[in-house]
């Protein structure tokens, strides 16, 4: 694996998943998050084409690399330049519980407590997963993952594969 392309509803466990193969595979690692949002409160999207020209310089700096996030119009920019997809294709269920457990995420957040001051938002948000039809939808997602040709695989749970 060079190229690794991981999506799938927040609380899936991508950026976990994406450290993980950073470490062992050597590759670099993109977090959409860090370029999809304008540095604001309330957050505001970046006009695609402003995370677009990130997301190329980011591609361009690196031979190797792993990028995840849920941004299905970001992925689309991505997705074919990757040697392989993964789609993180949880219950709902699943990925609440693991909202409610992850750690500080200092990239995103100035704290813990600012984190969990939008935890409920994020549990709505993530319940909404497979009703919404934007591009951080399951909808959207399926449609990356079955539109891509190369290698891919789909992971129902965060258990290790065997």
């Amino acid at each position: 694996m060079s190229k690794v392309v991981i999506f799938g509803n927040s609380g899936s466990g991508k950026s976990t998943l994406a450290k993980q193969l950073a470490l062992h595979d050597d590759l670099a690692h993109l977090d959409l998050d860090t370029i999809a949002w304008k540095p604001i409160t309330p957050p505001e999207r970046l006009p695609i084409a402003e995370s677009s020209i990130l997301l190329n310089n980011f591609l361009l700096t690196h031979n190797n690399w792993v990028v995840e996030g849920c941004y299905a119009d970001l992925l689309a920019v991505v997705i074919e330049q990757a040697d392989e997809i993964i789609f993180l294709n949880l219950p709902v269920s699943a990925c609440i519980k693991n909202a409610k457990a992850r750690p500080w995420e200092p990239h995103k957040y100035e704290s813990k407590a600012a984190q969990d001051a939008n935890l409920a938002m994020l549990v709505n948000w993530i319940s909404q997963y497979a009703d919404r039809t934007d591009t951080f939808s399951k909808v959207a997602h399926e449609k990356l993952y079955h539109d891509f040709k190369g290698k891919k695989r789909m992971h129902l749970s965060n258990e290790p594969e065997v």
